[in-house]
């Protein structure tokens, strides 16, 4: 019988390990397994012959009948997202970049890297400083909210709203949230620059909104693969507050909470909605 999970997309890693060979050459390996953890692929390549041909002549090793070839090909680490790609493009196989790799991620956690006495973590990747917003896409002002979970589909869904980010795996019921649930999430009156915001946060593929204490606290977008924006910073107390219950409250909701940009209060139009949802 054909195996139709490879007809899922691939999840990706191809990149340096702590392990030598026997020259003393360091170890890169390509681990491949679709989206459910059905299925794996691993091999390890010498430093030497890292290159895209080597990735195209591991793909076609999996790649055994047309039926097999994957729908598209899913990265999180932006050091390998060059080489897959090139490799992915030789085959004519489109490449995502992306932070949703639950399953290759899971795959990762449980290996062992035991060459090294030093600490390794396969899915450690490097974050940069988060940056400001573009000053002219300030909005005037946000707040924290909730939206009851059963409500989510109901207020937003279907509705004439210019971008709406609502993926399937991210509603409330398919996560096994209780429809009693409030869901928290961030509201941003963008005013005259509302659409302008809207457009651009769906540009950097927005994936989570964190608070981090400091002095002062800050709401941090975090977007792309490594990308991290500084929403707002706020040194108000009640704010505070509100910050850390949106924390609490994410906690409950398995991660997930949104993000709305309107152009007022009024509730009469939007300009962007997002779910988000905290990965590692």
């Amino acid at each position: 019988m054909q195996d139709m999970s490879k007809l899922m997309p691939w999840q990706v890693d191809f990149y340096r390990r702590p392990l030598k060979d026997s020259t003393g050459q360091t170890l890169w390996e390509l681990l491949i397994c679709d989206t459910k953890n059905n299925w794996r692929y691993e091999a390890f390549c010498p430093q030497s012959e890292v290159n895209s041909n080597w990735l195209v002549g591991e793909f076609q090793k999996v790649i055994t009948s047309p039926e097999n070839r994957p729908k598209k090909i899913q990265v999180f680490r932006p050091q390998a997202l060059n080489l897959i790609e090139t490799a992915a493009q030789k085959l004519g196989i489109s490449v995502e970049a992306t932070r949703r790799t639950e399953s290759l991620k899971t795959w990762l956690k449980a290996r062992k890297y035991s060459q090294s006495g030093e600490p390794f973590d396969p899915i450690a990747l490097e974050k940069p400083p988060p940056v400001p917003l573009p000053e002219k896409l300030w909005g005037e002002k946000w707040r924290f909210a909730t939206l009851v979970a059963s409500d989510i589909v109901d207020s937003f869904a279907g509705q004439p709203i210019p971008i709406l980010e609502m993926p399937d795996f991210l509603l409330p019921i398919n996560l096994g949230i209780a429809s009693t649930l409030p869901v928290p999430g961030v509201v941003i009156d963008g005013g005259k620059q509302s659409l302008k915001l809207a457009r651009w946060i769906q540009e950097t593929r927005p994936v989570s909104l964190n608070y981090i204490p400091g002095e002062p606290d800050g709401l941090i977008l975090e977007a792309g693969l490594l990308d991290r924006w500084v929403v707002a910073t706020f040194a108000d107390e009640e704010v505070t507050v509100a910050a850390q219950i949106f924390n609490q409250r994410k906690q409950k909701t398995k991660g997930l909470h949104f993000l709305l940009v309107q152009p007022d209060d009024s509730g009469i139009t939007y300009s962007g909605f997002w779910l988000l949802q905290n990965i590692e």
